[in-house]
């Protein structure tokens, strides 16, 4: 019985490198959004921070303005406190920034994906289609090979009766 090769065989393999490289790829894109994710959360702490000082500074001004004390020493704390308004506002800033990376991230992880479900598709309609191929193969090989036992049947047989006569 001679082996059936089917004759496709090697746009299925390219098919599957393709498969294993998208998931490589899809892999590589979920690190990149855990890496932007730690870094969003580094950010959101470095600004929860700067938040905490700032109502800190805040509370600190109402406690000396109920205390009277003097109209110098108000106005230094009020500017102290722009300046960590600004600094928050610095800080909110990035947290925003960041996280439009982690969006930038998921989106691109989203794409990897839906690109990786196409290449699955694409080797799952051939190994599909290998399967009937080998079928329709090996039915044709199998009457064929019917056809040839016939054959050498049939001038056997007529061999032998050629020398009976």
């Amino acid at each position: 019985m001679a082996k059936l090769v089917y004759p496709l065989e090697q746009i299925l393999h390219i098919k599957e490198k393709r498969v294993e490289e998208a998931l490589k790829n899809v892999q590589e894109k979920e690190n990149a959004l855990e890496h932007e994710r730690e870094i969003l959360a580094q950010k959101e702490a470095e600004r929860d921070k700067v938040l905490n000082h700032h109502s800190d500074k805040l509370r600190q001004l109402r406690e000396t303005l109920d205390k009277g004390s003097t109209s110098p020493k108000i106005q230094q704390m009020k500017v102290y406190i722009k300046i960590v308004k600004e600094n928050l506002a610095v800080e909110e800033k990035k947290v925003q920034d960041q996280q439009e990376q982690v969006d930038i991230a998921k989106t691109n992880l989203e794409v990897a994906q839906e690109e990786l479900r196409q290449r699955r598709k694409e080797v799952d309609k051939l190994q599909e289609h290998k399967k009937e191929w080998t079928k329709v193969a090996k039915k044709e090989q199998a009457i064929e090979e019917e056809r040839e036992l016939d054959e050498m049947g049939s001038i056997m047989f007529l061999t032998q009766m050629r020398k009976k006569k």
